[in-house]
């Protein structure tokens, strides 16, 4: 299941121009995540993908199962979040970060906050409103969502993928900017320090 579209098992090594991220969640609470998925971009605009599973320490409701395919039997070798997060925590907080949508920034904060870890304080790019800039034409004709410009944009991705999304987010940017006739400034790559991570879960 992790690896069914090819994605990295380990993060590649960067420094890198942004990062996509994307997350599905378990259940109702948007702190349930049982996957996160990576999309790398290089100076060049390369992209590698990378997913992980993770254990949610909750329950799965049918729906979210039905959307995503991950089930409980799924997630039953995988890490919890503190132990994921903490894997990643030092690349995401060196990186510009790209989401579609505020949903996945939430369910990283509403996650870190149920846990007890420090939050990322990077700076996040909404694609959604970078799409309704570069194609003001979908708003009531689909819409900016990630399956209608899937259609429009021509993108091949396995939408509620949590990797496949990142990879689409990050699509989007690259065709948006090419649209514009220059990068986004604020998407550079950032050789800034890194920053100590602290686990300061009492679970």
């Amino acid at each position: 299941m992790l690896n069914r579209f090819g994605h990295l098992s380990t993060p590649p090594v960067g420094p890198f121009r942004f990062i996509a991220l994307d997350v599905e969640t378990a259940g109702k609470s948007i702190s349930s995540i049982c996957q996160i998925g990576l999309c790398f971009v290089s100076d060049t605009g390369s992209m590698q993908t990378y997913s992980v599973l993770v254990d949610p320490e909750g329950p799965f409701d049918a729906f979210n199962t039905e959307l995503h395919g991950i089930s409980a039997e799924t997630v039953k070798e995988a890490e919890t979040f503190p132990t994921v997060y903490a894997s990643l925590f030092e690349v995401l907080n060196t990186h510009c970060l790209v989401q579609h949508s505020r949903f996945d920034e939430k369910a990283m904060t509403a996650a870190c906050a149920r846990y007890g870890l420090p939050m990322i304080t990077s700076h996040w790019t909404n694609s959604v409103a970078i799409a309704r800039q570069a194609w003001p034409s979908l708003k009531g004709a689909g819409g900016h969502g990630l399956a209608n410009l899937k259609k429009h944009l021509g993108l091949e991705f396995s939408h509620h993928d949590a990797g496949e999304d990142a990879r689409a987010s990050a699509s989007v940017i690259l065709k948006a900017e090419e649209i514009f006739g220059a990068p986004l400034p604020y998407l550079r790559t950032n050789r800034q320090l890194t920053f100590a991570f602290e686990n300061r879960s009492k679970r």
